[in-house]
């Protein structure tokens, strides 16, 4: 038997410490490797954090409201594996030891037919290299001998996404999978949000109490406005192609890639491609300095079920094609209203959007995200009567129409430059290709 202390594993390139929020578990409990253990809060997101070793909770070092430093012990572990003294870094991984496999030597067979995978299969970003996810993925004992034993392929392995810290793959993502998969496809529904239970002192007026997230909103939002001088455009979109290659196509998506296709990863589609003609959208400021942004990191609001806001990261959308952009859309909208977001996939965004027609908004004037420096909302999709240009004359016809709406920071990005993005947005959505593969 050996005792073994579990540190804060790192949760983001810009966290260095983090509130512990609960504890899920209590000293003396069995617990397993990945099993999550205690729940903390930064100011990105909250998050659960799973042992670093199987064995029996013999002590908790921090409580409840403790801020940790990252690398800092939280809890002594009593387990049956052997494990060597060492002294923790500063960038601690703390991952599951085993004396039975060459850990390494599996996750670098992984890695080599991953990266053959990715070659062959255009749902994987290109080969530069990425942001948000590392390159050596790291595969516990346990989760590999759960692939085993549930004859999970290496192309669906490489294709789970990682709840974990560094975006391991956990048990409970194997088993999430699991579950997905020997379910049948359900329709997706948008629950009303749960707000807070509010309280009534005289009968009149009830009173809300903000949770953290909607002060950290709150904070943010106000400091957006009084950072940058707010200035919006209009652009209305003819989008029948889109709406009918869509309707056409989702059924035959969801049967090739398992996946539903909404509108959302073929608007942020058109952003990228736009982003690329006008770089200088894609800038932050600091002091009199702009800072011009290499990748292309596209935020994505997501309404979560208890009616706040959250903004996870396409990190280098610019290397995903049309399914890629779905999966990773997919992905990031179910993780971001199951809590189950890390950090690093709210960090390091530089152009945001937002669909706010999923609420039947017509258009709308979003706040930038700091320190972004321009946010776009794209309204409902409506059916009305317009003018159609034909070579035998004008014609009134029904077309499916959409506003986009752009707000921008005026002190680096003028109504020029403004309008001229929008309206190359809205130019690839009206020239999209009506025959266009699903590859």
């Amino acid at each position: 038997m050996a005792l073994v202390d579990m540190v804060m594993p790192k949760m983001g390139e810009s966290i260095i410490e983090c509130t512990v929020i609960t504890w899920l578990k209590k000293p003396g409990d069995r617990i397993e490797a990945d099993d999550s253990i205690l729940e903390v809060a930064t100011d990105k997101v909250d998050t659960e954090v799973p042992a670093s070793h199987g064995g029996i909770l013999k002590e908790l070092l921090v409580s409840d409201g403790d801020v940790v430093a990252i690398g800092s012990p939280v809890a002594r572990i009593e387990t049956e594996q052997e494990v060597p003294e060492t002294v923790p870094d500063t960038d601690p991984q703390p991952l599951a030891e085993t004396p039975e496999q060459d850990v390494a030597s599996v996750a670098a067979q992984l890695e080599a037919d991953m990266s053959k995978l990715s070659n062959r299969n255009p749902d994987f970003p290109a080969p530069s290299p990425p942001v948000a996810a590392p390159s050596n993925r790291f595969y516990s004992p346990l989760v590999l001998s759960m692939v085993k034993a549930e004859n999970i392929s290496e192309a669906e392995l490489a294709a789970i996404p990682g709840t974990g810290a560094e975006h391991r793959v956990t048990k409970n993502d194997i088993l999430a999978y699991l579950e997905k998969r020997r379910a049948k496809p359900a329709a997706v529904t948008t629950p009303a949000p749960a707000f807070p239970k509010a309280t009534s002192i005289n009968g009149q007026n009830d009173i809300v109490q903000m949770d953290r997230m909607r002060k950290l909103i709150a904070e943010r939002m106000v400091e957006s406005k009084r950072i940058a001088p707010h200035v919006s455009s209009f652009v209305e979109t003819d989008m029948t192609v889109v709406a009918q290659w869509r309707e056409r196509n989702k059924k035959a998506f969801q049967q090739q890639y398992g996946e539903n296709i909404t509108y959302t990863p073929i608007l942020i589609e058109a952003v990228v491609k736009a982003i690329r003609d006008f770089p200088m959208i894609n800038v932050s400021v600091e002091g009199d300095t702009i800072i011009v942004k290499k990748a292309i990191n596209v935020g994505m609001a997501v309404a979560l079920p208890n009616g706040n806001l959250i903004v996870p990261v396409i990190h280098q959308a610019d290397q995903y094609n049309l399914v890629g952009l779905t999966k990773k859309v997919n992905d990031l909208s179910r993780r971001a209203r199951e809590n189950k977001l890390t950090a690093d996939d709210l960090a390091n965004g530089t152009y945001t959007v937002s669909n706010i027609g999923m609420f039947g908004n017509v258009m709308g004037t979003p706040i930038i995200v700091q320190p972004q420096v321009a946010i776009m909302a794209f309204g409902v999709i409506e059916k009305k009567p317009a003018v159609i240009e034909t070579p035998q004359g004008d014609l009134i016809g029904i077309r499916q129409k959409m506003f986009i709406s752009h707000s921008y920071d005026h002190r680096v990005v003028d109504g020029s430059l403004g309008g001229q993005f929008v309206k190359r947005v809205s130019d690839y959505l009206e020239q999209f290709d009506p025959e266009r593969n699903l590859v």
